[in-house]
């Protein structure tokens, strides 16, 4: 331990509550608080494995101690491409700690997304699991150039605190560099800081209203945005979270039942999931404990919302967020069930949300600062230092955001603006529609026809445009938007985080085809 730095007991007032907490200065900073309060509870519960708080900061100052031995030095880019385990976290803690830049890479991606990474935040080192699901990231880092390959799956780096500099004085510095998920084309990489990151996850520990006695849960890559977001939040409230390397249903079950986690969720995809799993068995609760769905990163339709709470006999609140700004908005579960199921919540006291011509905008201290690449980054501000979302959305007379679409996903049909995002809605209260996707196609007389691409439920009845199309109709949807193509698929594409719909591959499998 550096004698500049404060003990445990030092660094925590037992009078400190979530809100004081997130004052901290650094992600350190705020683990050393949290560790000083309550260093025997548990905070992350993986299979039998437990880690307390306390041992997690004890565990990440012997790893950033191996890691400086190593030539990791306050500054040092460090990308590490790692499933969602203790040891990941253990990982990203010790580079907090030594005020290294950390470069997070979605464990499922590949050459061309972690070769585009590596070198465009020219990293230093790469931390990979070694062989992990069939996949040899070793070799591919190898293969990639990547410089400073190590392997960090079940074993750490470790050395002597003693060896320590002083840990981060400051945490507006850049220390993340995050990437975007690519559902349009190349990823960015986004420019955090640990402010950045404690602001995000303290909105999402207001929101939920969580007691001591809850157990949350990661089943999305800890490498994804969220992972901090949902660590502070852990780290705020001082209680654990069940973690899944790998999530599928119904097999993960067995965990959340013997952890007794309250709160579960991720995004919209992750409900579908849960809902699909509890109508197999109607009427018995599927997870005994579980009291609250929560999650954000894609739209959500209101009939899924009423569906979950009718079905599963829990509450669902659904935020809205993105790379650049990991909380934007959260719901409220004190919401009514109106608010909930129509809209994305409301923002914390400190972000600005403003409305330009249909866009959503915001400034406040969970806005990332930009991007790697500066053109970029010019690009994305204006001239108040509101980050441009391309999302269209209105704020309603209660402070309630509402997502209307994005600005490139509006279908223009002669002359006519169409949110796609409206028919997807209408369209998932359908009983044969599972997901959809609603997208534009290039028209030589109309511009743009509207295009539904659905997936169906097993043994649903089979689809015809005839049927959407009177459905919509009599949901009130008018005529100049209903859709003028249907394709039924297996599977929509969708990227490996969050789950989000590519609709850019839509387009470009249906753009060339004429029906």
């Amino acid at each position: 331990m550096s004698p500049d730095e404060p003990s445990a007991k030092e660094g925590a007032s037992v009078n400190e509550t979530p809100h004081s907490l997130s004052s901290a200065r650094t992600l350190w900073d705020l683990l050393i608080r949290r560790a000083g309060l309550s260093p025997d509870l548990p905070v992350l519960l993986q299979g039998g494995r437990r880690l307390t708080f306390g041992a997690l900061r004890e565990r990440a100052e012997r790893v950033a101690a191996g890691l400086y031995g190593m030539g990791v030095r306050p500054g040092t880019v460090v990308a590490w491409q790692l499933p969602t385990r203790i040891e990941t976290v253990l990982l990203s803690f010790a580079l907090a700690r030594l005020g290294a830049v950390q470069s997070p890479v979605i464990p499922f991606y590949r050459d061309r997304e972690v070769g585009f990474a590596l070198r465009e935040s020219r990293a230093e080192f790469f931390a990979v699991p070694g062989v992990w699901r069939g996949h040899d990231h070793t070799e591919m880092g190898r293969r990639l150039g990547a410089k400073g390959v190590f392997e960090a799956y079940d074993r750490l780096p470790d050395g002597d605190p003693a060896v320590l500099p002083a840990p981060p004085a400051e945490g507006t510095s850049v220390r993340w560099i995050y990437w975007t998920s690519g559902t349009t084309s190349d990823p960015k990489g986004v420019l955090h800081s640990d402010r950045s990151l404690i602001a995000a996850g303290s909105c999402l520990a207001h929101a939920l209203r969580l007691t001591p006695s809850d157990v949350g849960s990661m089943a999305f890559p800890y490498a994804h945005i969220a992972g901090p977001d949902y660590t502070v939040m852990l780290l705020l409230h001082g209680i654990p979270a069940v973690l899944f390397e790998h999530f599928a249903l119904p097999g993960a079950l067995a965990e959340y039942r013997r952890h007794g986690v309250t709160v579960a969720g991720g995004s919209t995809a992750f409900y579908s999931m849960f809902l699909a799993e509890q109508r197999k068995r109607p009427g018995e609760k599927m997870i005994p404990s579980l009291r609250l769905l929560a999650g954000g990163g894609a739209p959500k339709p209101p009939e899924l919302y009423h569906a979950v709470v009718r079905e599963m006999d829990v509450q669902l609140t659904h935020g809205y967020g993105m790379t650049e700004v990991p909380m934007i908005t959260m719901g409220d579960p004190e919401d009514s069930a109106e608010h909930l199921a129509t809209t994305e919540g409301r923002p914390p006291r400190d972000m600005e949300i403003r409305i330009v011509d249909g866009e959503v905008r915001l400034r406040g201290e969970a806005v990332c600062q930009g991007y790697l690449d500066p053109a970029q980054s010019a690009a994305a501000f204006d001239a108040d230092g509101f980050l441009r979302t391309g999302d269209l959305g209105r704020l309603t007379d209660s402070g309630h955001l509402v997502l209307t679409g994005r600005l490139k996903d509006v279908i223009i049909r002669k002359g006519e603006n169409i949110s796609a995002r409206e028919i997807e809605d209408l369209l998932a209260a359908h009983p044969a529609v599972g997901d959809a996707a609603v997208i534009g196609l290039p028209d030589p007389e109309r511009g743009e026809l509207v295009c539904a691409v659905v997936e169906q439920p097993p043994g649903a009845p089979e689809l015809t445009l005839a049927g959407i199309v009177s459905h919509l109709r009599s949901a009130g949807l008018s005529v100049h938007k209903l859709p003028e193509r249907l394709e039924v698929v297996e599977a929509l594409p969708r990227n490996d985080t969050l789950r989000k719909v590519l609709k850019y591959r839509l387009r470009e499998r249906y753009s060339g085809t004429v029906k």
